[in-house]
């Protein structure tokens, strides 16, 4: 009846409930391990945060101040904690920090996918090595667990390794975009057209149509490390198969998956990258990776990684057997017994129950008027003396 923008949605009580108790396990869990939440705020300007978050242009949300600056609402969270990071904290470098926020991307044609949403996640910034890749990766397991998730995998790659194949093979940038392309969208069927086409060697076409089945356990490592001939794609590989034996370290290697077709749309990733999948959810619940290059927009060169989970799409694998509300109690009262029934409110408040008070001074007919509370306890008034229902 009343129409929200395009891709915003309201959430309801339950729902409100539902993603608070979700969130407050996965939290639980970041801070566990060490990271420190922080804020940013929720305009930030186009020049700086806008163009460094790799988000497309055209679905960033852009409104004017009044000195004429162009603004946006923030795209992403990564983007931010950098300008923060290279600007207030460079001094304290290994930084651990974590945030809960909501992200703003336009959509054009919405097809059920939010403009508004929320992500919880951890940035690592500072720390170059392999083991701060393991670290995020592990800790994003362990708070999925934490969160009740029991089936999921993660899809872990290197884009140093398919920029390597592509660049040695097709010979440039663009014909090397248009194949990563198709990987991006997931779309085999489009690649293996596409490289039937190409004007290339039948060994240089059965090079690229391989790297298709490059996904599965640890042993696709060595496949691939046959497959590529470049310094660069033997090194990517390499750095892939130490990031397995740390995570096996970890005990989290049944949730992984080795997948050499993972690209993504965010260009300032330059390294390990990740994305979760569970079931029955169509769409990614939460990706991450390296972006050694991102701080040096910012002026401030630094090494980092992180990840980030939808928090919708983590409700939506969970399913909504997972929540159990918390009941809630009614206390019922008459204006001349309002002292009684907020003595009562206040014991059973402080014993950790959730209570609800109503005024029904006026009410003639008490049992038709509470059928609207399906959980009352407590009756105080008419007769004088508190009843239990």
């Amino acid at each position: 009846m009343f129409e929200k923008p395009l891709g915003m949605r309201d959430t309801l009580p339950n729902l409100f409930e539902y993603k608070k108790s979700v969130r407050e396990q996965v939290a639980s869990e970041i801070s566990s391990w060490g990271y420190q939440y922080m804020a940013t705020p929720t305009l930030e300007y186009y020049e700086t945060v806008g163009s460094a978050s790799s988000i497309l242009d055209q679905q960033l949300f852009k409104l004017l101040d009044k000195d004429g600056h162009t603004l946006v609402l923030r795209p992403d969270m990564t983007a931010p904690i950098a300008r923060v990071a290279a600007s207030k904290l460079h001094k304290n470098i290994p930084l651990r920090l974590a945030y809960e926020a909501n992200v703003y991307r336009a959509q054009q044609r919405e097809g059920g996918r939010p403009a508004e949403f929320e992500q919880i996640g951890v940035e690592l910034i500072g720390d170059p090595s392999l083991s701060s890749d393991a670290e995020v990766i592990s800790l994003m397991i362990g708070a999925l667990k934490r969160a009740g998730l029991a089936s999921f995998k993660v899809a872990i790659g290197h884009i140093g390794y398919v920029n390597a194949l592509f660049l040695e093979i097709v010979g440039n940038e663009e014909r090397a975009n248009v194949l990563r392309r198709f990987l991006y969208e997931k779309d085999y069927v489009g690649y293996r057209n596409h490289v039937r086409k190409l004007g290339l060697s039948s060994i240089d076409k059965e090079r690229l149509l391989q790297l298709l089945n490059l996904r599965g356990g640890e042993m696709k490592i060595v496949e691939a490390m046959d497959l590529v001939e470049s310094e660069e794609g033997k090194k990517a590989a390499s750095e892939l198969q130490r990031l397995w034996s740390m995570l096996d370290a970890y005990g989290v290697t049944e949730e992984i998956k080795i997948d050499f077709n993972l690209v993504s749309h965010m260009s300032y990733y330059t390294g390990i990258l990740f994305e979760v999948y569970a079931e029955n959810v169509g769409f990614q619940i939460g990706n991450g990776g390296r972006y050694d290059q991102l701080l040096a927009k910012f002026d401030t060169p630094m090494a980092a990684t992180g990840f980030g989970i939808q928090l919708d799409r983590l409700l939506e694998a969970l399913g909504k057997d997972a929540f159990q509300q918390k009941e809630r109690a009614c206390i019922l009262y008459s204006q001349e017994r309002l002292t009684e029934a907020l003595a009562l409110a206040t014991e059973k408040r402080q014993r950790g129950e959730m209570i609800v008070m109503q005024e029904v001074s006026g009410v003639d007919d008490i049992d038709t008027f509470t059928k609207a509370f399906e959980d009352v306890s407590y009756l105080i008034g008419r007769n004088g003396k508190e009843d239990q229902s």
